[in-house]
């Protein structure tokens, strides 16, 4: 068989899935079918043989072009469009020349859509259904560009059976204006500048007709909700027939759907799921109705394979791929994924885009083939890209929002970073020989006592892996318990919600443990929060830590680690370090999400709150370490077992895997109980361990030797190996068979604080400072007590209102500064000259920032101590003579004469109450007028009336000069 023959049966079979009848010209029955395919059709002279002619309901609509394996295909458009302008005349079509074009080796195919405004080629999977091709040609009139006039809002629907006209192309190319605000009923919507642009520039690349279009945007500056939006326009005005939202695990497909049905149209009266059907995809059956089906990729890429998914194996993300070195990871599972064939089931046409969240994570190997497999527009939405996502995209990025605008813009917080030193985390430990330790078991979490008969070390990066040291973890917990309200918090009464990051799943259960005993509370202070919780769901675990009182703290490994969306967090604490950068940036992000006044003190009830930042509690120098992109691994590097088996279950039969797979069963057989044996034969249907590495030996066996059978028998027979582990049962009794390793407890190391406190000279506090400072040089001649703190650096005549406004700009957008964390930032970089760090700001603690900035003062001191010194030195100069009474300065006290009794008080025991609490008033007000007695706390002591009658008419310059020397 010839390349081209052999290529022309493959394009057969395609045609054939797509539901074509495929015919030779001598054979033709133009109504065989809704659309046939006719062999080496004779066009009009000159033109020659179209290989294939497309007729769709009797009349023909496209042209393929067959080329043999390996041959390019872009060189052969001029033919190919030769042929569609050669139709005979008596013949009927749709339109002339006809407007579908394909070229096609069987192993690549490329079409062109006439109807498209400025036809472009593009790659397919596969070949198109015809009943798609016969909707094309009947919607195919172009819009109007007056269909929505420009500058109105649309809201009347379409009539019942309206098809909107033109292709989906042409049809982007008319957009109505993006509504920003909406809202009835009380409700009210708003687009923040960064979605607006964000959906603005998607529209734009998607009516330039780019394929693929990468949106990055922070943690917490609402990408779903950006995604929501733009898919709602591309439904209700570009006319898309279905779009895929794919995740990576089926909570984050849940929290989608919520999102999906609580979104109000800009438009009309509906939520979006009332107004079109969205599908949350649990099953293998695709909703015909739905405008939106929300699936995990691993999901999606069963159901491409024809095959079924255990429901648990939608609630683990499979991804990120770790770093070289870290790990295992589909990376090295699929070097050489198990291709995706074509499933005539779900055509390549069933979405006209497909939206994939958290991009970084969705775009290798076998997961990129779910990608690829659709003709749709894709859009990737992440908020930590790297190298490999951007080029994945095109280097298309239509949006690039990262997490400092985000916070100069008020839609994150920014963070500190304390950390926490402990001897045992910087430096690991050694246990002499003779002393006792512990063995637990990990799968019984049985424990046994272990008398060492040679000394025993091990060094940080086994702590909590391969070696637990309890007093490590209290050490750590203590410290926390100790120092957040000292430094993370000071004014709180509670501590703040806080999110901790274990190793694994024993590690979570011992801080939980630790916890509860440090900080003397009980079950409902720490959850812990994996996919091994029992008793409530973790969904509802999660729930309580973000709308709850209880829990406060909650203790992961990584299932809150991305996407999970908990607003009051206020304290993110690493007890595990993190390779990869993109894998580190969203678990930080679980801090960085602004969190509603309200929100926050359902929490906190109570308090009066504002979320402001968070912190960053890091007790194993995660933040100091250098992190990687996460990218495939070159090849498979100490896989673990469940990354192994997941990868059969999903159908992978590569010899690597299954080789890896024999050896382990055949290890852990060697290992196991009598008992364990009869569970494994149980649990896999009759098949011991040994069995089953038997069978995959055999078959791997068999491929390797056999010449008499085709590469479908031969990949049935490793499939039929491999069936066994489809079962989650038998998968999840052989990975509790081989965590019975045990770990080691080392209850005789006793750990020691090393340090704790904010880094110095942090990123945060220096972009702070300088931006502190760079907006003081901007605005000194513009805003009124700058200009006054500028050009009268003591003894200035400052008003609360100017000090207020000068607070506003500084809070306002880009700004966004505030007197506590600028203060913060200040001690950070200089600690030895700025005091009161842990006191509660005053808004006149203005002064003193501004203040320190012009290096007008040497240290940075709160506004008011400032004042209380200028008090103390004030009184001091009130020395009266010998026999004046009291009575106020300027009525006759002199500094005493030689040889004088002492000077009695200058002031009564009255005067100086009231002079105290005036004192008082200006640290808080810069200044104090004789209205103000007619106030609290003035009021409540006997007001103006009593004021006067202490100091007379010498009030005024009494007020006079406590304004003047006081607040200087």
């Amino acid at each position: 068989m010839t390349p081209e023959a052999r290529a022309r049966q493959t394009i057969d079979a395609l045609l054939t899935a797509a539901g074509w009848h495929v015919c030779d010209v001598a054979s033709a029955n133009m109504y065989a079918a809704t659309g046939v395919a006719i062999r080496e059709f004779p066009l009009n002279p000159g033109h020659g043989f179209a290989d294939y002619l497309l007729y769709v309901n009797g009349k023909a609509c496209g042209v393929i072009e067959a080329k043999k394996e390996g041959a390019t295909l872009s060189g052969v458009e001029v033919q190919s469009a030769r042929y569609a302008q050669g139709l005979p005349a008596a013949l009927p079509a749709w339109r002339r020349p006809l407007p579908f074009v394909f070229e096609s080796t069987g192993v690549e195919t490329r079409f062109t859509n006439g109807l498209d405004p400025a036809p472009r080629a593009r790659p397919l999977f596969a070949f198109f259904r015809p009943e798609l091709l016969l909707l094309w040609l009947k919607t195919a009139e172009p819009p109007s560009p007056n269909h929505i006039a420009p500058g109105t809002e649309p809201t009347a629907e379409p009539p019942a059976g309206y098809l909107p006209t033109g292709t989906f192309l042409a049809r982007l190319q008319h957009m109505p204006p993006l509504v920003t605000e909406w809202g009835q009923g009380g409700a009210s919507y708003q687009l923040w500048p960064a979605q607006i642009k964000a959906i603005q520039n998607l529209e734009t690349s998607l009516a330039a007709n780019k394929p693929k279009a990468l949106i990055q945007m922070a943690t917490g500056s609402g990408k779903t909700f950006t995604a929501i939006s733009f898919i709602y326009r591309l439904i209700k005005f570009g006319g898309a027939r279905r779009v895929l939202f794919l995740v990576d695990r089926g909570n984050l497909a849940r929290q989608t759907k919520k999102e999906f049905d609580a979104y109000a149209s800009p438009h009309n009266a509906y939520k979006f799921g009332e107004e079109f059907i969205v599908q949350h995809l649990q099953g293998n059956q695709l909703d015909g109705s739905a405008r939106v089906v929300i699936c995990t990729i691993q999901r999606m890429f069963s159901m491409l394979k024809g095959r079924e998914l255990a429901e648990e194996d939608d609630e683990v993300s499979f991804l990120p791929l770790p770093p070289a070195g870290e790990g295992g990871g589909e990376g090295g599972l699929f070097k050489d994924p198990e291709p995706i064939g074509y499933n005539p089931a779900i055509p390549i046409e069933s979405f006209d885009i497909v939206v994939t969240d958290e991009a970084h994570r969705s775009i290798y190997n076998l997961w990129r083939q779910v990608l690829e497999y659709f003709d749709a527009y894709l859009i990737g939405l992440t908020a930590t890209p790297n190298k490999q996502t951007f080029g994945f995209f095109n280097q298309n990025l239509v949006m690039e929002y990262g997490h400092a605008q985000a916070v100069a813009d008020g839609v994150n917080v920014n963070y500190d970073v304390y950390r926490i030193k402990t001897e045992v985390t910087e430096a690991g430990a050694k246990v002499d020989k003779g002393y006792w330790l512990e063995t637990q078991d990990k799968a019984t979490r049985r424990k046994t006592a272990w008398q060492l008969d040679e000394d025993f070390e091990y060094d940080p990066t086994e702590l909590d892996r391969a070696v637990q040291t309890p007093d490590q973890i209290r050490t750590v917990v203590r410290t926390l318990r100790d120092q957040w309200r000292v430094d993370l918090f000071p004014y709180r009464q509670e501590l703040p919600k806080t999110l901790i990051f274990a190793k694994d799943d024993n590690h979570a259960e011992k801080i939980v443990e630790i916890l509860r005993e440090e900080f003397a509370r009980g079950n409902e202070f720490a959850q812990k929060i994996t996919y091994r919780t029992t008793g409530a769901s973790p969904e509802q675990l999660i729930k309580d830590f973000r709308t709850a009182y209880y829990p406060r703290v909650a203790v992961t490994v990584d299932m809150i680690a991305t996407g999970t969306d908990i607003k009051p967090v206020e304290i993110v604490m690493f007890m595990r370090s993190v390779k990869s950068r993109s894998f580190f940036e969203q678990m930080k992000g679980r801090g960085v999400r602004v969190c509603q006044p309200t929100d926050l003190m359902a929490v906190n009830p109570g308090e009066q709150l504002r979320k402001d930042h968070f912190v960053i509690v890091d007790c194993v120098g995660v933040c100091e370490r250098d992190k990687t992109d996460s990218r495939p691994m070159d090849q498979k590097k100490s896989v673990p077992l469940d990354k192994l088996l997941q990868a059969v279950a999903l159908g992978n039969v590569e010899d690597e895997v299954l080789s890896s797979v024999a050896a382990r069963l055949s290890r852990l057989g060697k290992d196991i109980s009598d008992a364990d044996h009869a569970k494994v034969i149980e649990a896999s249907g009759g098949h011991s361990l040994k069995d089953l590495a038997r069978g995959i030996v055999q078959a791997l066996n068999l491929e390797a030797n056999s010449e008499d059978q085709s590469p479908a028998q031969l990949e049935a027979t490793l499939r039929q190996a491999a069936q066994p582990f489809s079962n989650p049962a038998l998968r999840e009794l052989i990975l509790k068979l081989r965590q019975k390793a045990d770990l080691i407890i080392d209850t005789v190391t006793s750990d020691k604080l090393v340090s704790a406190g904010f880094t110095e000279a942090s990123d945060r506090a220096q972009a702070l400072v300088h931006s502190f400072e760079a907006f003081i040089q901007q605005h000194k001649d513009e805003i009124t007590a700058l200009q006054i703190l500028y050009n009268r650096p003591v003894r200035a005549p400052l008003k609360f209102e100017d000090i207020q406004a000068l607070a506003d700009a500084l809070h306002s957008p880009p700004h966004l500064i505030e007197e506590s964390a600028l203060w913060q930032a200040y001690a950070a970089l200089q600690k030895g000259k700025v005091k009161g760090s842990n006191q509660k700001r005053l808004l006149t603690d203005i002064v003193s920032l501004v203040r320190f900035a012009m290096q007008q003062d040497n240290e940075l001191v709160p506004y008011p101590e400032r004042v209380q010194a200028n008090f103390k030195a004030w009184l001091a100069q009130q020395s009266p003579s010998p026999n004046s009474p009291p009575l106020p300065l300027g009525v006759g006290w002199g500094e005493g004469s030689p040889g004088s009794p002492p000077p009695h008080p200058p002031f009564t025991p009255d005067q100086l109450h009231w002079l105290e609490m005036i004192r008082d008033h200006i640290a808080a007000n810069l200044g104090i007028d004789i209205e103000d007695f007619s106030y609290a706390p003035f009021e409540q002591e006997g007001g103006l009336g009593k004021v006067h009658q202490l100091f007379g008419a010498e009030l005024p310059k009494v007020i006079e000069q406590l304004n003047r020397e006081l607040a200087a």
